[in-house]
Parts: structure tokens; C-alpha cells; sequence
């Protein structure tokens, strides 16, 4: 996912999964490695680590399509000026959040940059709350609409591993033409003639 306007640019890869092999683990098979490069007039950097969650992955074009079509609020800094975002992550090193709207199509968008992923002059700072590192991007009327007609897929690539186990029984048991295996659920098989898991 590239974000960027004239000032600041944010973009999002998806490197890996953290784990190789499936191991059974709904959270550590579908762990990310999210490599992003930032370029602030503060600074630029570099970071890659755990950021993400497969379906967290897939939430961000659902987000960005709210925004582009102005049913995401803008989030105003809390009562102690705290930023918080709008849409979070169970590892909270990247957020996201409105910071304007406008009715001439164009927004604001805040990318939130916690823990791993904030700036190398933050890292050390025990007073930098998390989520409160911001980098704010002006998107303009042509990127919204084409978050609204469905052509930004930010973090593509990457699927659930469940969906992927899924995906592999089905083609296995199809290459086999279904002999002697019938599909028990993902992860395994049960022969046919036995019942009996192998």
C-alpha cells in the first residue's frame, strides 16, 4: 500500500509470513512481515516486522473504501491531545485514522507508526505513547474514487493461511481424483476405507 502526496509518503509491503510452515496456530500462521519505507520532511526510515494479521491485511481496503466514500469520521485528538486512530491492529506498530474530509473529494489521512515501526528518534522514548506518531498524507479526488470503485487493494497477496490449507486440500484431492481419500477438514485426511485420520 503507497500512500503519498507531495510532502510525505507511506508505503506498505508485505514481505512473508513471520512463520514458514502452517503450524495449526490461527495468530502465528498468519502473522506478516510488513516492510515499510516512510519519508517525512522530519526524517526517513525503514522498518520491517510483525504488523499484521492476514484478515487485518484484507480490512484496509474496506477502510480506505469508507473513507473515499465519506462515512469514516474524522477523529479529533482526545481531551489530552492524544491521537487515537481509527482503525487498529492487535500489534499496534501501524494505525490509521481520518484527519480531514472534505466535500470536494479529497481527505487526510493519518498513518499511525507505533513500537518497531516508529521514526529511529522515537524508539528510545518511553514518553512516545503509542499510536501518537503520525504521519499525515493528503489523498486527492482521484485516489478516493479509485479506493471507492474497488481498485486499491493495499496489502494484496497474502491470504489467510486457513484459506490457503483450504485451497491446497481441495487441489490435493482433485490431482488425486478423490480415490481412496475423502477431506476431513484442513490439515488432514481420512482414508476412505479406515475412517481413521493419517
Amino acid at each position: 500500500m503507497l500512500l503519498n502526496d507531495l510532502s510525505s509518503r507511506v508505503d506498505l509491503r508485505p514481505v512473508r509470513y513471520q512463520f514458514g510452515p502452517v503450524r495449526g496456530n490461527a495468530y502465528d500462521d498468519n502473522w506478516l512481515v510488513i516492510a515499510g519505507t516512510v519519508r517525512t520532511p522530519a526524517g526517513s526510515w525503514y522498518f520491517a516486522g510483525r504488523c499484521l494479521l492476514a484478515d487485518e491485511a484484507r480490512q484496509l481496503p474496506s477502510w480506505l473504501r469508507a473513507v473515499a466514500a465519506g462515512t469514516v469520521d474524522v477523529t479529533a485528538p482526545g481531551a489530552e491531545g492524544e491521537l487515537p486512530p481509527d482503525a487498529w491492529f492487535i500489534e499496534p506498530a501501524v494505525a490509521f485514522s481520518l484527519a480531514d474530509g472534505s466535500e470536494a473529494g479529497t481527505a487526510v489521512i493519518r498513518v499511525h507508526l507505533s513500537l518497531a515501526a516508529a521514526p529511529p528518534w522515537q524508539q528510545d522514548d518511553d514518553g512516545a505513547g503509542v499510536h501518537q506518531h503520525v504521519v499525515e498524507i493528503g489523498l486527492d479526488a482521484a485516489t478516493l474514487a479509485a479506493a471507492r470503485g474497488g481498485r486499491v487493494g493495499p496489502l494484496p497477496g497474502f491470504l489467510p493461511t486457513a484459506l490457503i490449507a483450504r485451497r491446497v486440500l481441495a487441489w490435493s484431492w482433485f490431482f488425486h481424483g478423490g480415490a481412496g481419500y475423502v477431506p476431513r477438514r484442513e490439515g488432514s485426511f481420512v482414508p476412505a476405507a479406515t475412517g481413521r485420520p493419517r
